[in-house]
């Protein structure tokens, strides 16, 4: 018990007829550069809500609450936040504005690096939204591992070995996630309006949406986020300086595409480099290993000094029936899951093993609901339904564990919960959503659309504490306060930053 759970969310502002908000990232709410819990991601509209670490759930669900009463409070009232992960009201690759983050050199990288990304796979790509579950095993657990293992590597080198284990596992039966919590089966038509080529590969549910009729995250499909460059991507999860030294090549092997667009045109930055990965987030993966970087440190370089730190799952639709995105029985059914996967056997992957894996994501994204669908575990082909099933069952004797001194035993229930939920397609997110449109024949946009207003009147009613306002109007203050102190300090050119943040070992 006690391992700590973050939380980050990503949510877009729309103005109330849908469209994506073409306004700044709000004042009032700090700068996004330097502010702890409130920033943005790809887009100026594409707000992050990030929650400090905490060993109860029900603290970090609780952060992240209040961070949404405080924007909600500061924001433009003509705005709110989309509660579904495919974004709707997207008007063009250009309707999706670049987040800025000021006039520092690590400000502009960010800013040329969001660039990069626009040139390779385009803007309303990033517009996506998510959530992303911060796990870090608890620390007084892991001498016990390490004893009971009997292994001959020091601590810090075992623990990174046992998160490496973890993510093998979860790169195995995390289509289960997809399969439980996914809430994106349907996509506007506006958003391959940049890629209308792509319109032919969905079934049309009415003039305005696109949908698979078995589908449970198209936001962790393929629907052209991951470029061929990416696809033939191998990274290697076996061991930390196998992982570093896979994702470092990437990042300074060239790639002809990307040699095209150029890096410094006319004295403009388009990418941040023209190789494979410009920087390791680029690297679309569902699960990272963490160690928490310095100040302008590479996360490859902090993970190879100090081992892994945590690990952050990033395979989480927004739950559109949820005010703020996820909600307590699925993130406790999530910190069950990861435990066990750290607590079971995991051989290194060998031979087509991530092909294997990802074919199954895939399968599971696009339909994932169909009855007798089978699955690929270790070449053979499983029902989903039995698979998932047993993968549930074995997390019951952990869940015991975690409910010790709770007498409404939440873990146990959840674990109830989602058998039912293997039983029957049905009372999946993404089942709900499509029934939910086809009762109110309302296109997925209306039905997202509809269920962010009744969010905006639910925050509306929850006015924050005046001492918790005061504290992040503090942080707000603070936020800009450290942006100019930053901004203050650069002393070498953008392009010696860049030179260095590359050269470091």
């Amino acid at each position: 018990m006690g391992g700590l759970k973050g939380i980050e969310k990503e949510s877009l502002r729309i103005c109330k007829e849908g469209c994506v908000s073409q306004t700044a990232h709000p004042k009032a709410l700090g700068a996004a550069l330097t502010h702890p819990h409130i920033t943005t991601d790809y887009s100026e509209a594409l707000l992050e809500f990030i929650t400090p670490p905490f060993s109860d759930i029900t603290q970090a669900l609780d952060f992240m609450h209040i961070i949404h009463q405080y924007v909600y409070s500061h924001i433009d009232e003509e705005e709110m936040l989309l509660s579904a992960s495919m974004p709707c009201g997207v008007d063009g690759d250009k309707s999706v504005p670049i987040a800025n983050y000021g006039s520092s050199n690590i400000g502009k990288m960010k800013h040329v690096y969001r660039h990069g990304l626009w040139h390779r796979y385009g803007r309303t790509m990033q517009a996506i939204a998510g959530v992303h579950f911060n796990y870090s095993v608890p620390i007084d657990l892991w001498p016990v591992l390490h004893q009971q293992s009997q292994s001959n590597l020091e601590l810090k080198d075992f623990i990174s070995e046992s998160y490496f284990g973890l993510i093998r596992n979860f790169q195995r039966q995390g289509w289960i996630i997809l399969y439980l919590f996914g809430a994106s089966p349907a996509i506007c038509k506006s958003f391959f309006k940049s890629r209308p080529h792509l319109i032919a590969e969905f079934d049309e549910f009415d003039q305005y949406t696109l949908y698979h009729p078995y589908a449970t995250s198209l936001r962790m499909s393929d629907i052209g986020y991951k470029s061929k460059n990416q696809a033939n991507l191998t990274i290697d999860y076996n061991s930390l300086t196998g992982y570093v030294d896979s994702l470092g090549k990437a990042i300074e092997t060239p790639y002809p595409d990307y040699k095209k667009i150029g890096v410094k045109v006319d004295g403009q930055y388009k990418q941040l480099n023209a190789n494979i990965l410009q920087i390791e987030n680029e690297f679309y993966s569902t699960m990272r290993p963490k160690q928490i970087a310095k100040s302008g440190e590479k996360p490859t370089l902090a993970l190879k000094n100090r081992g892994v730190e945590y690990i952050e799952m990033r395979s989480l639709d927004l739950d559109l029936f949820n005010p703020i995105g996820i909600g307590e029985d699925s993130a406790r059914f999530i910190e069950a899951f990861l435990l066990n996967c750290l607590l079971q056997d995991s051989p290194l992957h060998k031979g087509n093993e991530d092909y294997i894996n990802n074919i199954n994501q895939l399968d599971v994204a696009h339909r994932g609901r169909k009855p007798g669908l089978k699955l690929n575990r270790n070449g053979q082909q499983v029902m989903l339904k039995d698979w998932a099933t047993e993968i549930i069952k074995s997390i019951e004797p952990l869940c015991e564990i975690l409910d010790a001194g709770k007498p409404d035993k939440p873990y146990s229930k959840v674990v109830k919960q989602q058998l039912a939920v293997v039983q029957d397609p049905e009372l999946t997110p993404s089942a709900k959503i499509l029934k939910g449109m086809r009762e109110n024949q309302q296109p997925f946009g209306d039905f997202g659309l509809n269920t962010s207003k009744c969010y905006k009147q639910y925050f509306a009613q929850h006015k924050l504490d005046e001492s918790v306002v005061q504290k992040f109007d503090e942080m707000t203050v603070n936020s800009y306060k450290k942006q100019q102190e930053i901004e203050a300090n650069d002393s070498i050119s953008f392009d010696q930053f860049l030179s260095n943040y590359f050269f470091q070992h």
